[in-house]
């Protein structure tokens, strides 16, 4: 295949289709003796004739009827081709690899990513959890294409813009004396008690650290969890208290199951938009970016 032209072969076959060199020019939009050059230079590839003149007609020789089905079907796949690479082009198909917290993987990510496969069908993607320090790591190296975390975070190689802010809140069980809203409650009230926060390493404990190092107390869980799933069932079974997003605990049925006060002082979490510095986005990843900004 080296040398091989596939302008040249489509060149050939076209002149043979229409059995003429000046037909052929036109519809390939050359001048003839571009059209000559390029059959000339092809038979000089292979060292055969492809083409005779009867009258005033082009027509193939055996070597040049021969060569014909193996051009049809390089046509063939070279159309193809272009039609792949248009539907990534548009942002029809291609594979988008982004990483996440489980928190923002099951509240954040699900409307996002309803809405962007319903404008691409053919997008795949594939949703990566882990804390803040591996999703970085994977952005660096390319496993992943972006990445949506708690800040703050912080790495040379990688652009880091910050898209959401999201209230934490006291999270107790629901009982018949403990019911949502009142005063806010301060790191030492909070910590007086059984303490259910996420597990250390990641960056929204850290937040939560932070906070409770703020009001002079050093927080002492009685559990640590990863799973913010987890935390709220043991929460709502009355075996402590948690610090959570508020968003995690707004859906239907959650009134019912947890007693939810505002933390004083207010604290709250932002959410950032990773990507490599030195990335070219393709129209997938440059439509999920879309879908994450728009979340401002």
């Amino acid at each position: 295949m080296r040398g091989l032209n596939l302008d040249q072969l489509i060149t050939f076959a076209t002149v043979v289709e229409h059995a003429g060199f000046t037909e052929a020019a036109s519809r390939l939009g050359l001048t003839q003796p571009a059209v000559s050059m390029q059959i000339r230079n092809l038979e000089e590839r292979f060292g055969v004739r492809l083409v005779e003149r009867v009258g005033k007609r082009a027509l193939p020789t055996a070597a040049g009827r021969d060569l014909l089905p193996f051009i049809r079907r390089l046509r063939d796949e070279a159309e193809a081709a272009t039609a792949a690479m248009g539907r990534h082009r548009a942002g029809q198909v291609g594979r988008v690899r982004i990483g996440t917290g489980a928190t923002a993987c099951i509240y954040r990510l699900p409307p996002l990513l309803t809405v962007l496969r319903a404008a691409h069908p053919g997008l795949e993607i594939i949703v990566v959890t882990g804390n803040t320090p591996d999703i970085l790591d994977g952005v660096e190296a390319g496993s992943l294409d972006l990445a949506l975390v708690t800040l703050p975070a912080a790495r040379a190689g990688l652009s880091i813009e910050p898209v959401c802010s999201e209230d934490l809140v006291c999270v107790g069980p629901r009982t018949p004396g403990n019911a949502s809203g009142g005063d806010g409650i301060a790191p030492a009230a909070l910590a007086d008690g059984g303490l259910i926060l996420y597990e250390r390493g990641g960056t929204m404990r850290a937040v939560i650290d932070g906070w409770f190092m703020a009001g002079g107390i050093q927080p002492r869980p009685s559990m640590e969890l990863g799973n913010v799933e987890a935390i709220k069932n043991l929460v709502a079974a009355g075996l402590g208290r948690s610090v959570l997003p508020a968003v995690t605990v707004q859906g239907p049925g959650d009134c019912n199951r947890f007693a939810v006060q505002p933390l004083t002082p207010r604290l709250n979490r932002t959410l950032g938009l990773v990507l490599r510095r030195d990335k070219i986005p393709d129209p997938g990843v440059r439509a999920m970016v879309r879908a994450i900004t728009d979340m401002r």
